[in-house]
């Protein structure tokens, strides 16, 4: 887990219908704020509350990508890949694993991206 996020920031992070929702869907492909707004029936500014909150905790990430016009736009993908909440000898403690992309996919975005 990151130093930054404690585990009970990040619990109230998940315990949110909402963010779970965002979650799920970009786990699935990189979304638009405005594609999630449809997909979680959710209106823009609470898409864009909840996904400030899962990028403070690294639960997703920010990517821009090109248009066809030239214009470019945000989308998000889930940077977690697995949460593992244990509880031993009175204390409870937070393993999370966050996806690692491998180099050669980042790079050929990229390169599709200047295309």
């Amino acid at each position: 887990m990151s130093e930054d996020t404690d585990l009970s920031t990040l619990l109230a992070v998940l315990d949110d219908e909402y963010a779970r929702d965002i979650l799920t869907h970009v786990s699935v492909e990189p979304m638009s704020a405005s594609t999630l707004s449809e997909r979680c029936d959710a209106s823009l500014p609470t898409i864009y509350r909840r996904l400030d909150r899962l990028e403070e905790c690294h639960l997703v990430t920010e990517e821009t990508e090109l248009a066809q016009d030239g214009n470019h736009y945000s989308v998000y993908r889930a940077n977690l890949d697995r949460l593992e909440l244990s509880l031993d000898e009175g204390s409870f403690s937070v393993d999370v694993t966050y996806r690692e992309e491998d180099v050669a996919d980042k790079f050929t975005r990229m390169w599709e991206g200047m295309r």
